[in-house]
Parts: structure tokens; sequence; C-alpha cells
């Protein structure tokens, strides 16, 4: 198992003042980090040329610093245009050790840059998203060092500009290092250090089973570690948080795992300071313990376009709610809010009592699951 020794380095390093927010400058000495674990783990490189760096360049061009200068032979001649690079993904990848396996692929993403310096004050991004990030290195370092290697080949990386609008994961999918139909599985996390809006909720949320119906019966069979508490949400419920996105719009089976948005969430306090390192090793083990699942199974989860109603959405949003309203001046609500989370809850009620979940129920727990984020959280 993953223990908390083994990511809090990997945290408390990204989260560092001296990386001043991964951003920019900074963001390229965090992919340095990267690719120095990857190395350690005696991973392949993932990318073209031996690289374990894909170079992300802006979508505008901009001339070449020496083009058209006589020293080129330029001349007069106008400038030529080249990509500036703006960031890099950094990958690896595990051989997988069945050969009639090994060319299908796990793939496990997080991003690792975070929003800078600001006014001067620094967003470390301890949660956002150096959670995940050491998540995915440790479950690399683990998988790398097994005596029983995964049947399949398993593939980490780290997304540079995700809060640049999944600016890297969206050029990775468009540039991938490998025929995407080779992916039988992305998962990714951000944020599980914490806990929605700082509430005592022992859990962490998995999005995108929905449209692998095998999964529901993957991780009823994989259970969680002791302390952690699992919700299965759609991500319909919360819409494209993070770098599932463009995964989810090629149509590739997903998970994503996130402990929720806090009040901490991009403002200078997201420290490692706040954050439960037990938390963030229970969920790595379970990462660990699906990926391993998943590689050695006979079976991989299928696409589905069809989200059929799990009322487990609705035993998340009702154990929410009656959090919420139990927290009194923890977490202080309007009249107005206080409204919305009780009539949210009683629905949730009703439904439970009734013991059926139908379509028009979800219709109308996706509309009240992003009322409360938009209103509550």
């Amino acid at each position: 198992a993953i223990r908390t020794e083994h990511v809090r380095p990997h945290v408390e390093f990204l989260a560092s003042r001296q990386l001043t927010g991964r951003s920019g400058a900074d963001s390229a000495k965090a992919a340095d980090y990267l690719t120095k674990h990857f190395r350690d783990c005696k991973l392949k490189p993932l990318f073209a040329d031996g690289s374990f760096e894909q170079s992300i360049p802006t979508s505008a061009e901009e001339p070449d610093d020496d083009a058209g200068s006589p020293k080129n032979g330029g001349g007069d001649e106008p400038a030529q245009k080249s990509p500036r690079i703006v960031g890099r993904n950094v990958g690896a990848w595990l051989v997988g050790s069945d050969p009639k396996l090994r060319d299908e692929l796990i793939v496990i993403g997080t991003h690792f840059d975070h929003l800078g310096t600001r006014n001067g004050k620094v967003f470390r991004g301890a949660d956002d998203n150096a959670s995940g990030t050491a998540m995915m290195l440790e479950v690399a370092r683990q998988l790398a060092t097994s005596k029983k290697p995964p049947k399949r080949s398993v593939v980490f990386v780290g997304f540079d500009l995700e809060e640049q609008l999944l600016w890297g994961s969206r050029w990775f999918v468009a540039h991938p290092p490998f025929e995407l139909d080779r992916v039988k599985l992305f998962i990714t996390a951000d944020m599980i250090g914490r806990s929605l809006g700082d509430l005592p909720l022992p859990t962490v949320f998995i999005m995108g089973s929905e449209h692998a119906p095998r999964m529901k019966h993957l991780l009823d069979d994989v259970g969680s570690p002791k302390g952690l508490e699992v919700a299965r949400l759609g991500v319909d419920l919360v819409g494209v948080r993070s770098d599932y996105g463009p995964f989810w719009g090629e149509k590739i089976p997903f998970l994503f795992f996130s402990t929720g948005e806090h009040p901490d969430y991009h403002t200078p306090r997201d420290v490692p300071e706040k954050l439960d390192f037990d938390k963030i090793a229970r969920v790595s083990s379970l990462v660990l313990k699906i990926v391993e699942s998943i590689a050695n199974s006979d079976r991989t989860p299928e696409w589905s376009d069809e989200v059929l109603p799990d009322i487990h959405e609705v035993k998340a949003v009702h154990r929410i709610t009656e959090l919420l309203l139990q927290a009194g001046e923890k977490k202080p609500l309007t009249d107005l809010q206080r409204l919305i989370v009780t009539q949210a809850q009683n629905k949730c009620q009703q439904i439970l009592d009734r013991g059926t979940f139908n379509a028009d129920d979800r219709k109308w727990l996706i509309r009240i699951s992003q009322l409360l984020l938009l209103s509550v959280f």
C-alpha cells in the first residue's frame, strides 16, 4: 500500500515556495522533477526520440527571433513564423508483462501546473494539484518496482497547462504518442487532499464509471482502504472540471478522483499544512488497486453512451446536504442556501425511501447538484 511518507515529499516539493506556483518557468522545474522520478523508476520515455517530454506550443504563431536576419541569409525576406513553446507534458510507461496484452494501455495522467504568483502572492497549489500528482508518481513507483509487473502496459503522464483550459491534456489527446484506441482506461485525480467545503467527509468522489458499467462492479469488488469512503457520481453532475475532459470527448473509459473543492481553492491558502496526507495515501492506494485489477483482468471497460440512473449518486448528494445542515457555524448558510439544501435533502430522502431512481429523478439531481456547487460551495 502507498503510505503517507511516500506522498508527502512530492507534495512538499511541488507546493514549495521555491517553485512559486508552478507556472511558466517554474512549471518547468516541476516537469524536471517528474522526469527525474520516472528515470529513477527506470520507466521508458513515452515520446518520440526517447524523450520524456512533449512540448506544447501556443495555438498562435510568432516570428522566430533570427529568421530574416542577415546572418541567416534572410536579408529583407519576411521573418519565418514558428510556434512558441509554452509548456511541456511529461510522460513515461511501463511495458506490460503479457505479450498478448501489452499493446493495451492504462493511462494515469494528472496535471502538475498551478496559477503561479499574482500580485506578489504565491499560489502554491498543494491540493490543486500537487496532491494528485503525488498519487500518480507513487503509483508509478509501486508498479515499476513490483515483483509481479502488470500484464497490460501502464502509461504515466504529467499534464502542464491544465489551469489554461486543459491545454496540456488537450494537446496530448490531439497529438498522442500512440493510437488512442489502445487506451482501455484513463485515470486522473485532481485535489485529493481535503474535503468538499471542508465538511467532515472522509470521502473521495469517483466519476466516470457511469460511462463504463463494468467499472461499477470493479469499484464494488475492490472496495476502499480503511478510513476512506467512496462516493460514485456522474461527471454530468459537475461538468468538465479536469483533464478527463479530452478523453471523455474521445469516448475513452475514464475515472476521475477528487475529494472536492474547499474554501482555499485557487487561493494562496492552498498550502501543504492544510492537507490530509493520510487521505492522499488512501486514495493513492485505491487507485493502485484499481490499476492492478484492470491491468491484469481478462476484460477491460467498454464505453457506453447511455447513462443509467445509479442510486449511489443520490446517497452521495443526500450525505452532503445532511452534513451542510449539521455544520452550523463551521459552514454558515444564508436563508436562501439553507432553503436550497433542505429541499435537496428532502427530495433525496424521498427517492431513497422509495428505493427507485429513474431518469427524471436523475435530471433533477443534475440540476440540484450544479445549483449546490454554484450557490453553496
